[in-house]
């Protein structure tokens, strides 16, 4: 049988883009062998050379400009598009759920009683999936009664020092504490940056959350930024999978595919829980430093000076749930972490999150998520 050759345009500088790589190297070792031609570059860069008199069967590329697009439609061979950010290319997508992602960096700064939000990303206009981005996360917030601040870039061209006091002077104006989410990690990056120079407080005054998990990104800044992990060793795991269909002749949906982010990935510049009443705040806290631990959160209560009933009235109003419920929360979000990225067994799981009876851990997070430890390890390792 032929061996399928095929073309990756697919960036190495970003961690964005070296997760795809990984997830189509995963595909083709257990569906392949492919000979691939591929060679680094970043992202924007003009279409390799060697594509002119390239012979193969398939491409998948993180389509940037139009000069990649022709390059690449020329071929008459499958391609995939990794990038979508080109409209009316008629080419298979395979990408992210940004309407997934704009939810889970709603609720992650829902849970932490913030009123207030901001969303920072690319200039509007420049592209498409960064604008959805930006859109979906003011939609949401808009139909929960919240308003949401926009940052506006200059319509001058202004160099990189110039663009930060620009960026410093709309993050002045925001109301605190904000949760401020990014289009990615290189525009968090950017924030931070400004947010340090200018002696903004972050968390405190200022949280700030990215996009993509770039781990070299993410412990750069000042503090360490948190992201959301899109999983894309999955989303080049599905392109891989889906040009493998079409390079057999087969004729999938022409529907583009997106899928979930995999978690976010807390650091320091979320890490907050905003709310005014300082009880509740303080309380909040202890729970979380000590969700993990045998101590009970009437144990942590009894350290507030509050009755339990006030304790609790008062926790519900500011964050919409019980201390215990967030207790409850803070364990099932660890366990699941230690179900996706290691192999402990599930009794030392439910140990290490304050469970020492298997039977009862499991039985508590099938309650919550509707499905046992095991399963739930199944359908999230299966790709990684």
């Amino acid at each position: 049988m032929k061996t399928p050759r095929v073309a990756l345009l697919v960036e190495t500088s970003r961690e964005y883009g070296r997760g795809l790589l990984r997830g189509i190297i995963r595909y083709q070792r257990k569906h392949g062998p492919w000979s691939i031609t591929f060679q680094p570059h970043g992202l924007g860069e003009p279409p390799p050379p060697w594509l002119d008199t390239w012979k193969g069967d398939g491409v998948i590329a993180r389509i940037n400009d139009t000069a990649t697009a022709e390059a690449v439609m020329r071929l008459g061979v499958p391609v995939i598009d990794l990038r979508a950010s080109l409209p009316g290319l008629n080419l298979p997508i395979v990408g992210i759920d940004n309407r997934q992602v704009v939810r889970l960096a709603f609720e992650h700064f829902l849970e932490r009683g913030f009123r207030h939000f901001a969303f920072c990303g690319t200039p509007y206009g420049q592209h498409v999936y960064q604008d959805e981005r930006s859109d979906r996360f003011r939609a949401e917030l808009q139909a929960r009664g919240f308003d949401c601040e926009v940052y506006q870039h200059s319509k001058k061209r202004l160099n990189a020092e110039r663009e930060l006091r620009h960026l410093t002077h709309w993050l002045a104006k925001l109301p605190r504490p904000c949760a401020l989410m990014t289009c990615h990690d290189d525009r968090g990056q950017q924030v931070l940056d400004a947010c340090l120079r200018a002696g903004f407080a972050v968390p405190d005054e200022i949280a700030v959350l990215g996009v993509d998990n770039d781990e070299f990104l993410c412990h750069l800044t000042t503090p360490p930024m948190s992201s959301i992990d899109v999983d894309s060793v999955q989303i080049g795991h599905e392109a891989a999978a889906l040009l493998d269909q079409l390079m057999r002749g087969q004729k999938p949906s022409q529907a583009p595919r997106f899928f979930p982010p995999r978690r976010i990935v807390e650091r320091q510049s979320t890490s907050i829980i905003a709310v005014e009443d300082h009880h509740v705040a303080s309380t909040a806290r202890r729970i979380r430093d000590g969700a993990c631990s045998a101590i009970s959160v009437d144990a942590v209560l009894r350290d507030v000076p509050l009755s339990r009933s006030a304790a609790y009235r008062r926790f519900r109003q500011q964050l919409g749930r019980s201390p215990k419920q967030e207790q409850m929360r803070l364990r099932i979000a660890r366990a699941r972490e230690l179900l996706e990225d290691t192999d402990l067994s599930v009794t030392e799981i439910g140990r290490r999150i304050g469970y020492d009876e298997a039977k009862y851990f499991v039985h508590v997070f099938k309650q919550h998520l509707g499905t046992t430890p095991l399963q739930y390890r199944r359908t999230r390792q299966v790709r990684r």
